[in-house]
């Protein structure tokens, strides 16, 4: 086999999840596991999650109906709800919660004619700008939703758009806007994700939404997860294939954008841009081996990158190098990368195997 494996935690998975709990006591919450588990393995984190989690939330109907082929009975929640009128039926058929994030939406779903009433999430746009409706039209629709045959619960949400950044004022101003739509005139409400979660305890409400922090990575641009007290669940990582000595003047990859200022030893490594690992990492960009960062040297490679090993002349062939992991956090290859870790984790391809323990 190819030497390179992203190896998810499933007690780290368990134990993010306790800790959104802990951090909104009193609290339900839904585990987001959209995009298969942010690229851990819906199923995997589905079963470890089961038997602690009070529901799942998923950005489609398929990926509803994959979730509930694993669990019967939880809550899950259609983040975006409905794309199509006929999708109505299905998730009655599948008893997910759906959010209705604007008119048309709403009057799809009074139309339908249903098996079963629907658990509703009516969005409010509360100043993300993105989905939802306005605070006039929330008022109408609730009233115009609330004891229709085709609603059970008739719920509240919004979405942040800069929790993740302390102090910014946009966050009150949503929050308040939030508030003002009567909270007696709903069965719950949420609007707390991850950044919201760990640091805005006025908005956790009946339902968190924990995504990113569940795979122990952080929102937050300043704060790291390690002191926020979460713990790394995929560690991606390949090994030396490769290694050569290098002169004065010598360059390395595409392009020859890596020059050597020194006779230097270079590793070559099993991973590119074609397994996930981010094709525009440059300066700044590390990997670990042997317990010590190592700097990449030139552009990334499809199936390769290399790395400067002058520093560590020790390195050996075969030799595991973590990409990220629990001595390269996520995060900080992202930040070097000019991205996020949302970003790199769900990129991690479907050629690279995941080994769960």
């Amino acid at each position: 086999m190819r030497p390179l494996v992203a190896t998810v935690d499933l007690t780290a998975l368990r134990n993010n999840y306790l800790l959104a709990k802990r951090f909104a006591p009193g609290c339900r919450a839904f585990a987001v596991v959209k995009a298969n588990a942010y690229g851990h393995g819906v199923r995997e984190a589905v079963v470890t999650l089961r038997d602690v989690s009070d529901g799942f939330a998923v950005a489609s109907l398929e990926e509803g109906a994959e979730v509930r082929a694993m669990h019967g009975e939880a809550r899950i929640l259609l983040l975006e709800g409905c794309f199509e009128p006929s999708e109505y039926q299905a998730a009655a058929q599948l008893q997910l919660d759906v959010a209705v994030q604007g008119e048309a939406q709403a009057q799809a779903l009074l139309s339908a004619s249903l098996t079963r009433p629907l658990n509703v999430w009516l969005k409010l746009d509360s100043g993300m700008h993105r989905l939802g409706l306005g605070h006039s039209e929330a008022r109408n629709w609730q009233g115009r939703l609330r004891g229709a045959p085709q609603v059970a619960e008739l719920n509240l949400m919004s979405h942040f758009a800069c929790a993740d950044e302390q102090g910014h004022p946009l966050t009150q101003q949503q929050l308040a806007r939030f508030n003002a739509l009567p909270a007696t005139e709903f069965n719950n409400r949420s609007m707390a994700n991850s950044a919201a979660i760990l640091s805005l305890p006025q908005a956790h409400l009946d339902w968190i939404r924990p995504g990113i922090m569940l795979y122990g990575a952080t929102p937050f641009a300043d704060r790291s997860a390690a002191s926020l007290g979460l713990e790394p669940v995929m560690s991606l990582t390949a090994q030396i294939i490769a290694i050569r000595e290098v002169q004065v003047g010598d360059c390395v990859g595409y392009g020859g954008t890596w020059l050597a200022r020194r006779p230097s030893l270079i590793g070559t490594v099993s991973c590119g841009y074609a397994d996930g690992y981010p094709r525009h990492a440059g300066p700044g960009a590390e990997v670990v081996i042997r317990g010590q960062p190592v700097p990449l040297a030139g552009r990334v490679s499809m199936d390769m990158l290399a790395v400067d090993l002058t520093d560590l002349p020790e390195a050996r062939l075969g030799d595991e190098v973590e990409l990220w992991g629990r001595q390269m956090p996520v995060d900080q290859l992202a930040h070097s990368c000019g991205t996020i870790g949302y970003e790199l984790l769900t990129k991690v391809t479907g050629r690279v195997p995941r080994r769960y323990r």
